[in-house]
């Protein structure tokens, strides 16, 4: 029996009562312009209030979510987010904060973004942060902007950016939008830049270059420096995205690798909340040629405390309305000083550690991307089992959900047929490592015995297989009302 909307369960006339204090006036509408007041009720279904909460807390128990179980989404570094953090997070004095209170009555929020940028600074090896950005992506572009910015501020009007084939999908998207124009670094067989064609690209009008390390396949650019040192000498500049920090936080620092621009993801490296549309937080350090650039405000401390500095000639502007996600900063600052210089550098190595021990027991039967040893992600591909059995990534993903896990990132990055890219964080443990192995396993035999039963997945999620291709040509995500009250798509 399928569910019922929100609308099945709404009764004309029901509602929750509540007791008017006595004395109460009715509410009066005669201040209100007629254009604001509406011609008839709007159509909301009506319920009482426990009907209500019943309906809401049953979608949410069909939701999956990293504290219901794992969540092994290549390049999104999905950890538990520690719950100290969000403690902290919660205290009135600073959830409660105003963002136009005056400087002076928010010190102590903004000692935690002064010192969260310090920090971010020390471990990236940069001389400043910007906190503004809500989110990678916007982190990327603000990234780009300041590249812009610098190179019109020099009077050279430079319009290339290369992004490698390796790259995290919205790294093209974000150059095009800070204006570039994008040309593609093809990867050499070892899944890394091909130098050569990389030399080949560079020319007089090169802006700079995107890219991450370790790289989206999950393998470390050996040959950084030197990527680092052609970009340079052609007078562009070296762009972090730093989706993978995970990878190496606590142990390499970009800037000492030879990157001019960093954007981290707090919701990835630091352990605050992740995914659900916000809020997030993509702070963007560099080195100290462009820190003019950055956005305003900026916090700086003085003999007078803490304050927000606005007056700087060659910013970029603005990237948020306020001083950015405050709170998720707060939590990456009670992150870092939870775990400390060694904490955070036994977080790259665990993440490292997961990932290759479930990339040795897993290759035995699906077919890695490259040879040898990963970072903190890998990429395996289902092409033998498409080849052989007509089973594809997405079919073994869809049967994951019936065995009790989150599928992997599939079908990228784009250089690798029938991907799978997996992310086990350094969060899991050696069980549940173990537990998805068995699964994939399982998966791979039953793809050989019974290839329908992959083919129909899944079977036991509160929704089937769908049509996705009608679903992508077709989007209709609004539930309405026909004139019956049966419901209309």
């Amino acid at each position: 029996m399928s569910a019922k909307t929100i609308f099945e369960k709404g009764r004309a006339g029901r509602c929750t009562t509540y007791v008017t204090p006595p004395g109460a006036p009715p509410p009066d509408l005669s201040q209100l312009p007629a254009a604001a007041l509406r011609a008839k009720p709007p159509a909301l279904p009506e319920l009482t209030e426990g009907e209500v909460v019943r309906h809401y807390t049953g979608l949410s128990r069909k939701n999956w979510a990293v504290d219901v179980g794992f969540y092994p989404l290549g390049s999104c570094t999905m950890k538990h987010n520690a719950r100290l953090a969000e403690q902290i997070a919660a205290w009135p004095e600073f959830f409660a904060a105003h963002p136009l209170r005056p400087d002076g009555s928010a010190q102590g929020l903004l000692r935690v973004m002064y010192e969260t940028e310090r920090m971010l600074s020390h471990l990236c090896g940069l001389a400043r942060f910007t906190l503004q950005p809500a989110a990678g992506a916007q982190g990327e572009h603000c990234g780009m902007l300041l590249v812009a910015a610098y190179h019109a501020d020099r009077g050279d009007r430079r319009k290339t950016v290369i992004v490698p084939d390796s790259a995290h999908g919205t790294n093209p998207a974000t150059a095009a939008l800070a204006g570039f124009k994008v040309r593609t670094c093809p990867s050499s067989e070892e899944g890394i830049v091909d130098l050569d064609a990389l030399r080949k690209l560079v020319s007089d009008d090169l802006a700079g270059i995107m890219l991450t390390n370790p790289n989206t396949l999950g393998i470390f650019e050996r040959d950084i420096q030197e990527i680092c040192r052609i970009v340079h000498d052609a007078g562009g500049l070296v762009y972090y995205d730093g989706a993978n920090f995970n990878a190496l936080v606590g142990r390499f620092r970009p800037g000492d690798m030879g990157f001019d621009v960093v954007h981290l993801n707090l919701h990835k490296t630091f352990g605050t909340p992740h995914g659900g549309g916000g809020p997030g937080a993509g702070p963007v350090g560099v080195v100290e040629t462009l820190e003019p650039y950055l956005p305003v405000p900026l916090v700086t401390e003085g003999p007078e405390g803490f304050r927000f500095e606005e007056d700087r000639p060659k910013t970029i502007g603005r990237m948020n309305a306020f001083a950015g996600s405050v709170l998720i900063a707060l939590r990456a600052y009670v992150y870092m000083r939870l775990l400390g210089t060694a904490g955070l550098r036994d977080v790259s190595g665990s993440a490292v550690l997961a990932a290759n021990y479930l990339k040795e027991r897993l290759s035995t039967v699906y077919q890695p991307s490259h040879p040898g040893r990963c970072m903190h992600e890998f990429v395996l591909s289902a092409e033998r089992q498409k080849d052989e059995l007509g089973v594809r990534a997405l079919d073994i993903a869809k049967r994951l959900i019936d065995l009790g896990f989150h599928p992997p990132t599939m079908y990228f990055p784009l250089t690798v047929p029938e991907a799978l890219m997996i992310e086990p964080t350094e969060t899991e443990s050696i069980e549940t490592l173990d537990a998805f192995i068995d699964a994939m396993l399982q998966i791979e035999r039953e793809a050989r015995e019974s290839p329908d039963l992959l083919h129909d997945a899944p079977h036991h999620a509160p929704v089937g297989r769908l049509d996705e291709v009608a679903a992508a040509k077709s989007l209709d995500v609004r539930w309405r009302p026909d004139s019956t009250g049966e419901g209309a798509g």
